[in-house]
């Protein structure tokens, strides 16, 4: 091949990848189409969540939760049935109550055998409000969005993925989001601790319920990297969202 034609495959070579480049979106209109998807009404911000959850787990019994929680006013509920025990807890107005079977009152032995702490209950509403809360949630101060996303793959479907970080502040954790490439929904996610000895989990999400125009995800599926080991399932079988 001579000279000039090395110029112009050289050339066509570097178009494609301009072009490849060009056709990448920025992760915030990919994040911004897909809260508009789940979120179209803005009830997130604004609104009282009820959500009903059975947590299977592959070793052990399953646990049914009923989570409320008021973003507008910093409020949060929590109804545990596990173990043949029931726990309860209130978050609200910088207060923390928490009761085992309906009682303030329980041995030492059982607060660290079920973990009834405000510590842990401030733990629980995060994880819940994080998880559930998605995609709206990337939108936390502190969140660090790379500025492109990938055109990506994740359970064998063709997806646009955003990588997140965090403040140190906020966190540690790498996360990867997967969203449909038509919709924008969200379809899973996955965290690494230290993404170079590939850590952590990955999460599938199936299935959707809808409420007052909010979409959520219906299933939640846990999965570690390296070992593929399923860790369990969170499904959620009821949502009531009262407006403000």
């Amino acid at each position: 091949m001579n000279r000039y034609l090395w110029l112009a495959l050289a050339f066509i070579l570097s178009m494609g990848v301009s072009v490849a480049a060009e056709d990448a979106p920025d992760a915030e209109e990919v994040l911004a189409r897909s809260i508009d998807y789940h979120d179209p009404q803005g009830l997130w911000a604004g609104s009282r969540f009820r959500l009903e959850i059975r947590e299977t787990r592959p070793e052990g019994p399953d646990r049914k939760t009923r989570l409320q929680f008021d973003n507008s006013q910093n409020a949060f509920e929590y109804l545990s049935h596990r173990d043949g025990v029931v726990i309860e807890g209130l978050m609200a107005d910088g207060e923390c109550v928490i009761t085992l079977n309906g009682s303030l009152d329980f041995s030492d032995e059982e607060r660290e055998k079920y973990r009834l702490t405000c510590e842990r209950l401030k733990w629980i509403r995060n994880y819940h409000t994080y998880l559930w809360g998605l995609p709206m949630k990337l939108r936390d101060p502190g969140t660090l969005i790379e500025a492109l996303a990938r055109d990506d793959e994740y359970d064998g479907q063709s997806v646009w993925s955003i990588r997140v970080t965090y403040d140190e502040a906020v966190g540690s954790d790498i996360w990867y989001f997967y969203f449909d490439k038509e919709t924008c929904a969200l379809v899973g996610y996955r965290f690494y601790h230290n993404e170079a000895d590939h850590d952590g989990e990955y999460i599938l999400l199936e299935g959707e319920i809808e409420s007052n125009g909010f979409r959520i995800p219906a299933r939640r599926s846990w999965y570690t990297h390296g070992n593929e080991r399923h860790l369990g399932d969170d499904i959620l079988t009821d949502i009531e969202i009262t407006r403000r």
